[in-house]
């Protein structure tokens, strides 16, 4: 059998460091144990963004910003990213990195409950990131899936919850179980949606990768 973790970390040395603002913000997350995307799954969202070529991006969990700056860094200068974050201690130091990083007209931070914003948006986009709480993944997908165009891609993380999605409720500690639970019901939806093609990867912890497909 394949072992995974000594797999994860020479995929990891393969990767380049990142430079300049993004190495300064990746550093500072790590120091201030605030978690951001995984080496791996940097890598991926950059072949997707590259591949895809987004104009407009929607992202559910700002944290500190490194996600959208990042994003911002591998996509065109047309491109629009609007972010969103609810807590309130983050919100700051994501504005100032997102200053910092000197994207203050490409990427736009949102503060709020992120299920009440995106019940109140009206554009559409063609790309969305899709990484804050975990538990309430199930419940955005009806209002992404109005969201997201035709041929858009809709990217969510931290599907895999370290394995432990695997497990089977009473194997789960009691406090992590509606998360668990909440998290099966939602890679079960967009593995069967009539409107989405996806694929489930062990990338990082866990990437799951959906296109909507187009109305025949």
């Amino acid at each position: 059998m394949m072992d995974t973790s000594r797999l994860s970390v020479y995929l990891q040395s393969l990767e380049e460091e990142n430079k300049g603002i993004l190495g300064e913000l990746e550093k500072e997350a790590i120091q201030g144990y605030v978690p951001i995307i995984k080496k791996e799954t940097q890598s991926f969202l950059r072949t997707i963004l590259q591949i895809h070529s987004p104009q407009n991006i929607l992202e559910i969990g700002t944290a500190i910003g490194f996600s959208a700056v990042y994003m911002g860094t591998y996509t065109g200068k047309e491109t629009q990213i609007t972010t969103i974050e609810n807590y309130a201690k983050r919100i700051p130091i994501a504005r100032n990195n997102i200053q910092r990083a000197e994207m203050e007209n490409k990427i736009t931070l949102i503060e709020g409950d992120a299920k009440d914003v995106i019940e109140g948006l009206e554009e559409t986009y063609d790309f969305i990131f899709l990484d804050g709480a975990k538990g309430q993944y199930i419940y955005y997908l009806p209002v992404l899936l109005r969201l997201l165009r035709e041929g858009g891609i809709l990217l969510t993380d931290n599907v895999l919850q370290e394995g432990d999605i695997l497990e089977s409720r009473y194997g789960i500690k009691r406090r992590d179980r509606t998360i668990h639970g909440r998290m099966r019901e939602y890679l079960y939806a967009i593995k069967h949606h009539k409107s989405l093609t996806t694929s489930i990867l062990p990338l990082g912890d866990g990437v799951a990768l959906s296109i909507k497909n187009e109305e025949k």
